[in-house]
């Protein structure tokens, strides 16, 4: 028998102070994808916390912008790298500056989104 008069305590979030989490880590994200145009690291970072946290935000309105985030990711590195290797023929600059554009497209429909509560169209 037992005589520890100490109650059972279950580490679990409540739904609501998951999704604030989830909010404000979605939020953080966006931020290190925007630094990343201007120190680069920032945008490995981001994508790390994205792999890493994306389990947690299944099922919630985050995840979708968890998706967002991760494809503009990859999708931006691919036209810049492609954008750079094609800097010698010219068409390199125009490839880097739609690159840029389309970025700086997703970061703000990503946050504006957030900034509503609605998620990204995936």
């Amino acid at each position: 028998m037992n005589n520890d008069p100490s109650p059972v305590v279950l580490d679990v979030a409540a739904p609501a102070e998951k999704l604030a989490s989830l909010k404000q880590l979605t939020m953080v994200i966006y931020v290190l994808y925007a630094l990343s145009a201007f120190t680069g690291f920032t945008g490995i970072v981001a994508i790390i916390i994205n792999y890493i946290k994306r389990e947690d935000a299944a099922g919630t309105l985050y995840a979708s912008h968890f998706t967002w985030q991760i494809r503009t990711f990859w999708w931006s590195l691919v036209w810049g790298i492609l954008g750079f290797a094609t800097l010698l023929l010219g068409v390199g600059f125009v490839i880097l500056a739609v690159d840029g554009i389309w970025f700086l497209y997703r970061l703000i429909k990503g946050f504006l989104n957030w900034n509503d509560g609605k998620p990204m169209p995936v």
